[in-house]
């Protein structure tokens, strides 16, 4: 792996990482063209640098990749991320990972900026508090992207997850006694119309189930989600990993 920091302005953390990881290919889930994946992230509540080298490294492991972190808007619920302001900040890449956390940002013109690349048919993973930012907004553009709508979430926990689309191609080979390292069950209000969910994990507090992994056709865009990925313990398990890579992928159209 080779990590190049490129310029940035200093409240931001921008790196490129390729990976030529000595894999052999029947060990790999693809080693076709390199994907060019984004990662956004920043915002409060988590570890992102660790969090941003686990999805690339894990990922980049099983997968042919080139990847960009763009770590930006502080660490508190109303940031915003500079990238967003250029039109075009998505074109370069082939996928956008959210793991942003910035509940209190509410400004339509800044969130459509996002959704608007979306829309044009970049696809994405939303990961944990991606689901929970923006929540403030009176308006459900980003909620129809993310393809749920959760505003709150229940205790930390070790949840047993229950896939419910064992056919899919995302979960694909999903234990069926996987138990989470300790983490936050995030309260589903609504799974939107595009979306599907493919695992679920039932509520200590309510014991109602919870989707916890879905797929969502987003204006024909595919987005893959989970709402797990608080603690730094849930990036360490390689159930996790694998899931990422498999929802990294389908999203990606491979």
């Amino acid at each position: 792996m080779t990590r190049k920091l490129l310029g940035a302005p200093a409240a931001a953390l921008i790196l490129t990482l390729s990976f030529a990881f000595s894999v052999g290919a029947a060990d790999r889930l693809y080693s076709g063209k390199p994907i060019r994946a984004l990662i956004v992230t920043g915002g409060c509540c988590h570890n992102y640098p660790f969090q941003s080298q686990a999805i690339a490294d894990g990922i980049g492991k099983q997968v042919a990749s080139e990847w960009t972190v763009v770590n930006e808007g502080g660490k508190g619920t109303r940031g915003q991320i500079e990238l967003y302001q250029n039109a075009d900040w998505a074109k370069p890449f082939d996928i956008v990972i959210h793991n942003e956390c910035f509940a209190d940002t509410d400004s339509a013109e800044y969130v459509r900026r996002i959704t608007a690349a979306h829309k044009s048919g970049t696809p994405a993973m939303v990961i944990h508090c991606a689901m929970h930012t923006y929540r403030a907004a009176a308006f459900d553009d980003w909620r129809e992207f993310l393809g749920v709508t959760s505003r709150r979430h229940d205790h930390q926990s070790r949840y047993l997850v229950k896939s419910v689309a064992k056919k899919h191609p995302v979960m694909k080979g999903f234990p069926s006694n996987w138990v989470t390292p300790m983490d936050e069950l995030y309260i589903i209000e609504k799974l939107w119309p595009g979306a599907e969910a493919l695992a679920s994990s039932v509520s200590e507090t309510t014991g109602q189930a919870q989707p916890v992994v879905w797929v969502n056709s987003y204006r024909g865009t595919r987005v893959f989600g989970t709402t797990y990925g608080h603690s730094d313990d849930t990036f360490r398990d390689p159930v996790f990993i694998q899931l990422l890579a498999r929802g990294f992928l389908w999203a990606a159209g491979k």
